[in-house]
């Protein structure tokens, strides 16, 4: 009786503890992402600009901010991607601005749905999953059926609140994945001829050419200053932004428990930053506040973490069994001021940009140091990027003709060179290539030899490249190949139009309800009954059922027509490789113009440990 009591006063003393939370009563979880905004940019990270991100700074003096985060691309499509699957690109298959039809791993959304969260997402709805549409519960950008301002401080508001409205009455933890435009262009104000014009959403402070700082890696002039009058003037917006979704988490009482996590899926959409892999490129202000376990106003300064860890984070943090597959890592210790080892190094991918142009690069950059290997670079290609397009850039080519220092940097971004070596410490800005220099030979050996580990470990195609880098032909005809790769999808899109292109019908969630099993006795078979309406003028229609195991790698799917009402079985033998299974169903001709999907699960056998039914 003691010992019962005991155990008892233990498992109460617990609950009374900072930041505990039970298996079944997991944390909310909301990821806020801004749009091209780069790290230096926010104050609490040592902007030189007063006053542009109050309420982001507000933020990280309630939690723990990172010196040293990355995240994996300079571009978004892919970026995002690898935040929400904890793959590299390689590795889900999302090297570009295009669609992955049939993913082999699980993504953010079938985590958190199966452990029971209501997923919701705001903004770069196309761009943060492989292929669309997701089985997001919803969509946050459309409310009362209007689509939302993407650059308005008071939508993100009602998205947010309504987000957590549909959690509560759906009576589930929520996961709300809100994504502000700002600062990616067009900015505040900013005409196509660069010059003001009105704009509504006009931000809490708007800043002026003579008063913002030039970065070190651009140059003085007055277009660049005026661009960059736009550019911070849009940071102050998306900071406003910021307020609005964070004021909608404290009117809703859930701040206590939920466990907000803040970053920018790369840096400033200007020359130099945006669409590489340099240190501006990437580095990014990731900051987390989970009340009762991080440490308000703390900085991490010994992790490098990076985005391909944000969902293993989030899994371990939901008490989610981590699937296989992960290329990344939970950094949880780090968030509960705990050492953790191998983290010395991150590890950067870049492909493609949004016009299927390929210039695959690759970075391992430490703490102090940045190595890049530039296969793309053999004095002819030319680098195109979405920051040609700029105020900056044109600037830098009028400039170029009668400015050498200017025309060399213009050289250097439009033909590049082979490898370049950093010492970002002392050269954030990337001015001084170290890359023949013998006082950093051992430096530059040991980031060559973690590049190539890490290409190994995660099946990089890029390897053979890497291994011959001094067989320039060898190197050119992977770009090549790559490059065709591109232009033949690109073109067999033309062919096949997208589902973006083509009638996409509106959910109708009377079509059919799905049911499963919760748990399964015998091992061998899994049932799912799908019971369906179909009005008249559909006609017969398709109902596709997949089987996936607990990973979301698909094991079988079946297809069977129906018209009119009634109910259709689907039977499954299930392999002995998995305890755990996921159910999905559409009704539809494909998936991209599907009326209605749903999902179900976990279902576990019978064989499946407590441990791992969480």
């Amino acid at each position: 009786m003691t010992s019962l009591r005991t155990a008892t006063l233990f498992a109460s003393l617990l609950l009374l503890l900072p930041g505990y939370c039970r298996a079944d009563d997991p944390p909310n979880l909301l990821v806020i992402t801004v749009d091209d905004m780069s790290c230096d940019s926010v104050g609490a990270f040592g902007c030189q600009l007063a006053d542009t991100t109050p309420n982001i700074d507000a933020l990280a003096a309630s939690g723990m901010r990172y010196q040293y985060a990355h995240v994996q691309v300079g571009n978004c499509y892919p970026s995002r991607n690898v935040m929400f699957s904890g793959r590299y690109p390689h590795n889900t298959g999302v090297e570009g601005f295009y669609q992955v039809k049939n993913p082999d791993y699980p993504h953010l959304v079938d985590l958190m749905k199966q452990r029971g969260y209501f997923v919701g997402i705001r903004g770069k709805v196309s761009h943060s999953t492989p292929y669309q549409p997701y089985a997001w519960d919803a969509d946050l950008t459309i409310l009362n059926g209007k689509q939302q301002d993407m650059k308005n401080a008071d939508s993100y508001y009602a998205s947010t609140r309504r987000g957590i409205e549909l959690a509560q009455q759906a009576n589930k933890p929520f996961c709300l994945n809100i994504n502000i435009s700002d600062p990616h262009k067009p900015f505040y104000a900013m005409g196509k001829s660069g010059k003001v014009i009105d704009d509504p959403n006009r931000p809490s402070r708007v800043f002026t050419p003579a008063e913002v700082p030039i970065p070190g890696f651009l140059f003085d002039d007055p277009d660049v200053r005026v661009e960059l009058a736009h550019y911070y003037s849009s940071v102050r917006r998306a900071d406003d932004c910021v307020a609005a979704v964070m004021r909608a988490l404290g009117e809703s009482d859930q701040d206590d428990d939920t466990v907000v996590v803040f970053l920018s899926d790369h840096g400033m959409p200007l020359p130099f930053a945006k669409t590489a892999l340099w240190h501006h490129s990437t580095h990014t202000p990731w900051i987390v506040r989970w009340p009762g376990v991080t440490e308000p106003s703390s900085i991490d300064t010994e992790h490098m973490i990076s985005a391909v860890d944000l969902l293993p984070t989030l899994v371990e943090i939901a008490g989610i069994k981590a699937p296989g597959g992960f290329d990344g890592r939970s950094f949880l210790p780090t968030l509960q001021g705990q050492d953790q080892s191998g983290r010395d190094f991150v590890f950067k991918v870049y492909n493609e940009n949004s016009g299927g142009n390929r210039s695959p690069m690759r970075s391992v950059q430490s703490k102090r140091f940045g190595y890049l290997f530039n296969p793309w670079s053999d004095g002819k290609r030319v680098f195109r990027t979405a920051t040609t397009g700029t105020m900056t850039y044109r600037a830098m080519q009028r400039l170029a003709a009668n400015d050498e220092s200017i025309a060399a940097r213009l050289e250097f971004f439009q033909h590049g060179v082979p490898e370049e070596f950093y010492d970002y410490e002392n050269d954030p800005d990337a001015l001084h290539n170290l890359i023949d220099d013998p006082h950093y030979a051992q430096e530059l050996a040991e980031h060559r030899a973690a590049m190539l580990t890490m290409m190994q470990q995660s099946g990089d195609p890029l390897l053979d490249a890497f291994e011959h880098r001094n067989d320039k032909q060898r190197v050119s005809d992977y770009v090549d190949k790559v490059q065709a790769e591109s232009d033949a999808r690109r073109q067999n899109k033309r062919k096949q139009p997208s589902a973006s292109r083509r009638s996409q019908p509106a959910q109708n969630a009377k079509l059919f309800r799905m049911s499963v099993p919760d748990k399964i006795e015998s091992a061998n078979e899994l049932v799912a009954k799908l019971t369906y309406e179909l009005p008249s003028e559909l006609g017969t229609q398709k109902f596709h059922v997949t089987l996936k195991d607990g990973a979301g790698k698909r094991i079988e799917r079946i297809v069977k027509s129906a018209a009119g009402n009634g109910t259709l079985e689907f039977r499954f033998k299930l392999p002995a490789t998995s305890d755990r299974f996921n159910v999905a169903a559409f009704v539809g001709e494909d998936f991209a113009t599907n009326r209605l999907h749903r999902t179900a699960g976990p279902i576990i056998t019978n064989s499946a440990s407590p441990a791992e039914t969480r």
